[in-house]
């Protein structure tokens, strides 16, 4: 039996809108909410998620139901990585970081989460009237798209493909130097991983994790349109994080 693929493509959606969602960590009422918002029709409509779909929310076992959405696309992220790796782990630090909802699942269950996490792949991309998006967690390690796509699909050697993952589901080095160089072959980037208080746009990156989990609601969902790469809400003028 073959690997899960690392990179899934999709083609342009020809007759509804696509959309992508920051973390989602186990709010999935919430989700909903923003969704209905938007009058989000998932008869056309397509949802694509950045990831990090459990851990710190109440909701985290409804992500099964999420996954059974035909609508519903989400990559890996850290979090979710979690899941694939539960039995070798650092439970220590998955249960800091909120994983105390999976630690006391039946076995059986736990065992059933990995399968369906391992389906997750490390990048999607979108094909656009305007061009191709290309999604993932956190960075793209690379300043082509190309690139990364040769990493994920290419027969690179174990621990440099661990490295490229890694990367991929953590790294927040882009966001943190402002770097604005942005990445080769692709119309947009769009990630999330590092929590901002409105969309960051750095080069054609797009940060949207605006922390539509917060347990305080002191954050909210940003739904990123895949045609336009317009917001909602919108994207201000002025960018603060």
């Amino acid at each position: 039996m073959s690997a899960p693929p690392l990179l899934k493509r999709f083609p342009a959606n020809t007759v509804g809108r696509d959309f992508a969602v920051g973390d989602i960590h186990g709010h999935f009422t919430r989700l909903q909410a923003a969704l209905d918002a938007i009058g989000f029709d998932p008869a056309v409509d397509r949802l694509f998620s950045v990831g990090d779909l459990v851990d710190r929310g109440p909701e985290c076992e409804e992500v099964i139901k999420w996954l059974n959405k035909p609508w519903f696309h989400p990559v890996r992220g850290n979090h979710d990585d979690y899941v694939c790796r539960y039995d070798t782990c650092d439970i220590g630090n998955w249960l800091h970081n909120g994983g105390s909802w999976f630690l006391g699942l039946p076995s059986l269950e736990q065992a059933n989460y990995q399968v369906m996490f391992n389906e997750l792949p490390i990048a999607i991309e979108v094909e656009t009237p305007e061009g191709l998006v290309g999604l993932l967690h956190a960075d793209c390690p690379f300043p082509s798209w190309f690139e990364l796509q040769f990493e994920l699909t290419g027969a690179t050697e174990h621990k440099r493909l661990k490295l490229v993952k890694n990367t991929c589901m953590w790294s927040r080095n882009r966001i943190e130097f402002g770097d604005a160089s942005g990445v080769a072959d692709v119309r947009a980037v769009v990630c999330g991983h590092t929590p901002v208080r409105q969309p960051v746009v750095l080069g054609n990156v797009y940060h949207i994790d605006t922390g539509g989990w917060f347990p305080d609601e002191s954050g909210h969902f940003t739904l990123l349109d895949l045609q336009t790469l317009a917001a909602t809400p919108p994207i201000p003028a002025k960018l603060e994080w």
